[in-house]
């Protein structure tokens, strides 16, 4: 018998933070921020999340900014 079991990415999940201004570039409202969940599957059912990745995204300089590089502001405009 063959099982089938492994990991994949689930959907991702944007939020647009549009008071917030990305440290690089210093634009305001280009910041978007993304959470993917990563799921282990046996014949490719999700069964539980094994983590969550975060991030968020500047699309004026393109800088990627992940959750331990979140400052406060993004922190509080994600809470919201």
């Amino acid at each position: 018998m063959i099982l089938f079991f492994g990991t994949r990415p689930g959907k991702k999940e944007t939020k647009a933070l549009p008071n917030v201004s990305c440290p690089y570039c210093h634009q305001t409202g280009t910041l978007t921020a993304v959470a993917q969940p990563n799921y282990a599957h046996l014949f490719w059912i999700p069964l539980f999340t094994i983590n969550n990745v975060r991030y968020a995204e500047c699309s004026h300089c393109r800088k990627v900014y992940y959750k331990e590089e979140f400052t406060p502001e993004m922190e509080r405009a994600l809470s919201k």
